[in-house]
């Protein structure tokens, strides 16, 4: 299972760098893919900004020929290639295969986001004046000893480990202690996104789910909200050992995410130009969207919302960075207040939009949804009061109004899965994924 999971993680890390080639290249199958060189110069090329000599075809000497530059490149950088070897690579021998690419992320991944903690913990062994050279001349470090670069290693996962708990210890008593079962409860991965995003989880109601529950939700949230790619799922972390490599190379990428947001005021303010031109032309979409199907049946309407979420969805990503600055208001430049501003307007506009489509749903799936909605604002607001006295009697008061809605759980339960979804022309009514999500919401 260990060597399963490290081949879907260290495939979809893979992709994510390849992504970034020109032209952008993708792996299918680990094992097959990398046995041209192709690939793995491609990779090596991004994570180093150089570019590597390569044979352009396909044929036996050719693959082996590239093979033998990608390792004699990682070689030069003073990295131990301890029994990998072309062949190996050639027959795709899934644990050298697997073991060359963990040195990789390592080395390029962990190593270097590990360096810019070096000082902030106090690692003697991560001198912060002593960063890898990427010239040539690089190929000098590999005099250092054996010892040394093994304290390095261990001193990279310790910097790590201690970012991670430094994000967690902010959310009360949430313990990191290992790259392994630490990780089974999801709540560090939700500790450390509600340090870097506040407001995005609910870490007190997290506390009352499972395992795979957190799981599933803090890798959907890191995904949509913070651009990072999926490399785990909760079944791969809700064992009684995980595999601690494939959990690294995960927690590093919010790492990255933390890195990330520490650009300079240039940048930032030419990201912020960015922004605001996307979100103006995000206004206009959605108006004349609102136009174009004002006259459209519900069913329409309703899948135009879902087609312009999922690409708002997948565009904003390059945006959120930016977007979701954890400045106050004080510390936010004219430009950033203003595009501030103008998200807020655009995310009420479609809550607007969302709402008014609810209230558009056929009976009698608007009493439901109206029901629905009621049921989660009484959980939403529950007031934060200090004298325990009023909190008891405005509990009560929300207690007895609740207990009044749930008289209605059975008969609505049993309305919506008995809906049958089409009119007289056995045309669908509703979305089957709004009745899904009203399902799940019940």
């Amino acid at each position: 299972q260990r060597e399963s999971t490290q081949k879907k993680t260290f495939t979809t890390w893979i992709n994510s760098i390849l992504a970034k080639h020109t032209p952008p290249s993708v792996i299918s199958d680990l094992y097959t893919d990398i046995q041209q060189g192709h690939l793995l110069l491609d990779l090596l090329e991004v994570l180093s900004g150089q570019h590597l000599p390569r044979e352009k075809g396909f044929n036996t000497f050719q693959c082996r020929s590239n093979i033998e530059n990608a390792l004699t490149f990682l070689k030069n950088r003073s990295l131990k290639l301890i029994n990998i070897h072309v062949a190996d690579i050639i027959e795709g021998k899934p644990s050298i295969v697997l073991g060359l690419i963990w040195t990789i992320i390592f080395h390029f991944h962990i190593e270097e986001l590990a360096r810019t903690l070096a000082c902030t913990y106090n690692q003697p062994s991560l001198d912060c004046s002593s960063t890898v050279d990427p010239s040539p001349k690089a190929s000098r470090a590999a005099k250092k000893s054996a010892k040394i670069k093994e304290r390095w290693k261990m001193s990279a996962t310790k910097a790590l480990l201690l970012w991670a708990k430094e994000q967690c210890s902010l959310h009360g008593s949430i313990s990191v202690t290992d790259f392994k079962s630490s990780w089974r409860s999801g709540l560090p991965f939700l500790a450390i996104i509600q340090t870097l995003r506040p407001g995005l989880v609910d870490l007190e109601k997290a506390k009352s789910r499972s395992n795979r529950e957190n799981l599933q939700e803090a890798f959907r949230i890191a995904e949509l909200e913070l651009n990072i790619p999926r490399l785990l799922e909760p079944e791969d972390v809700d064992i009684v050992n995980p595999d601690e490599k494939s959990i690294m190379t995960y927690v590093a990428q919010f790492l990255q995410y933390s890195k990330n947001l520490c650009e300079s005021e240039e940048d930032t303010e030419e990201k912020v130009r960015e922004a605001m031109s996307w979100l103006a032309a995000q206004e206009q979409k959605l108006a004349k969207l609102l136009t174009d199907t004002e006259n459209e049946t519900y069913y329409q309407k309703y899948k135009e919302l879902m087609s312009f979420m999922e690409a708002f969805n997948q565009e904003k990503k390059p945006f959120l960075p930016v977007l979701s600055s954890k400045r106050t208001e004080a510390e936010l430049s004219e430009s950033q207040q203003r595009m501030r501003e103008e998200w807020d307007k655009l995310i009420s506009q479609i809550n607007e939009w969302k709402v008014k489509l609810d209230q558009m749903l056929p009976s009698p799936l608007d009493g439901i949804e109206a029901w629905l909605q009621e049921v989660e604002r009484l959980q939403a607001d529950l007031p934060d009061l200090q004298d325990p006295f009023k909190a008891m009697f405005v509990f009560r008061e929300i207690i007895v109004v609740f207990k009044g809605l749930m008289d209605c759980f059975d008969s609505h339960l049993d309305t919506l899965q008995s809906f049958k979804n089409e009119d007289e022309k056995n045309m669908p009514l509703v979305l089957p994924e709004k009745l899904e999500e009203m399902k799940r919401r019940l």
